[in-house]
């Protein structure tokens, strides 16, 4: 299965999915103009992954901003590591955060609180 991976922009995250080492990595700003079009081959490519995962999926999210758009389809990409999640994988997230930043704090548990993973919430510094 290939990677995808991208380098970010001022408005889209750098992205990071390899099947090979079970890495998941979204990281930067996410404020794209159609936050559906940007998102939907990851959601593709995670529904092709949940084919054949490996034995740990390591998700790893470091947003400075993302808007509400991007919102939804972060929840949408997590529902599908949720199902990866209930077929006896593992699957950890680990959620950085700025060290003073409380929104995205609050963003990484409003997520953990819906969905059913194990999450890791990073505080980082400056």
């Amino acid at each position: 299965m290939e990677s995808i991976i991208r380098e970010g922009t001022p408005k889209t995250p750098s992205i990071r999915f390899d099947a090979g080492k079970g890495i998941v990595e979204i990281r930067g700003r996410s404020i794209p103009e159609n936050s559906t079009e940007f998102f939907e081959p990851l959601v593709d490519w995670l529904d092709k992954y949940s084919e054949n995962p490996a034995k740990v999926t390591t998700v790893n999210i470091h947003l400075e901003y993302f808007n509400t758009s991007s919102s939804k389809s972060i929840l949408d990409l997590f529902k599908k590591l949720e199902a990866i999640h209930k077929s006896n994988n593992e699957v950890i997230i680990h959620w950085y955060y700025e060290e003073d930043d409380e929104d995205m704090l609050e963003a990484g548990e409003d997520y953990e609180s819906i969905i059913r993973i194990p999450f890791k919430l990073i505080e980082v510094q400056d």
